[in-house]
């Protein structure tokens, strides 16, 4: 059975089948916007799943009609200690702090991206700001044809800081795509955002998105686990090196990967025309 990830106010974390689970942002009232804890608590859920052996998949999803998230809670970061601390006067100690504090949020959206397992994000509604951050860490994303993205930052006077800005040109989208919606805040939607690939498909309603997530998900969790976390592994490191680069590592990792019984199993299993299982990882 996968652990418990009860405690984790504004978050519920279920498991709609064997090997996936399901992180859903349940703030709706807010439009699932977040506070700094829920920064904190996304980095612990994200972390915990990346080593549960009892999950393959993570679907991540907003709860309610209207938002998927529509970013950061600016009235609670207005009043947060860090931002808004007027006894602190020297420019570099203010700055450090700043830093550290930038540097932590930045290590709980991370989070999404270096788990080891497969994330499919399903985003709905407003999808602003950290909307994108998060998405940006996933590794399939989909959408509702409501949806309606924003990289929103400079409309609050600032350039984004927990990654949209350093991951976005990295997803296959024009540079002038980039450009022009971080340095306009516009909105842009579903269907753009499957134009310039931001997205891998775009669904008539949330149910039918999360379907399509689920389905994926149960899918990839019967794969070899080795082979799935293996791949997703080298695809980032390629991402972020040469092709040179890329094949050394991967050539590395699978001289070790290679060896597991799960290709013995794979194999077996097509030729035999059965169902293949591989032990949990």
């Amino acid at each position: 059975m996968p652990q418990s990830y009860s405690g984790f106010e504004y978050f519920n974390v279920t498991f709609p089948a064997e090997y996936v689970a399901q992180v859903e942002v349940d703030r709706p009232k807010k439009l699932n916007a977040f506070t700094e804890p829920m920064f904190h608590s996304l980095g612990s859920i994200f972390d915990r799943l990346s080593h549960d052996a009892d999950v393959r998949v993570i679907i991540l999803s907003g709860n309610g009609d209207r938002a998927f998230t529509a970013g950061l809670d600016v009235q609670a970061a207005s009043e947060g200690g860090n931002i808004s601390n007027k006894t602190i006067t020297d420019v570099a100690r203010k700055a450090t702090l700043l830093k550290r504090h930038i540097q932590e949020i930045q290590d709980c959206v991370t989070a999404i991206e270096r788990n080891e397992k497969p994330v499919i994000v399903v985003m709905h509604g407003i999808s602003y700001g950290l909307g994108i951050d998060m998405a940006s860490c996933c590794d399939i994303r989909i959408c509702t044809k409501d949806t309606r993205f924003s990289v929103k930052e400079v409309d609050i006077g600032l350039a984004a800081d927990v990654g949209t800005l350093s991951r976005l040109p990295k997803l296959g989208v024009s540079m002038s795509f980039v450009k022009d919606v971080a340095l306009t805040a516009r909105e842009f939607s579903a269907q753009e955002a499957l134009q310039v690939g931001f997205v891998s498909g775009v669904y008539d309603d949330k149910r039918a998105a999360v379907a399509r997530a689920l389905e994926l998900g149960k899918l990839i969790a019967t794969k070899s686990p080795v082979a799935v976390q293996s791949t997703k592994d080298v695809i980032n490191f390629s991402r972020d090196h040469t092709v040179v680069d890329g094949l050394t590592y991967v050539k590395i990792l699978n001289s070790s990967m290679v060896q597991t019984k799960d290709v013995e199993d794979a194999m077996l299993a097509g030729i035999k025309k059965t169902k293949p299982t591989f032990a949990k990882l």
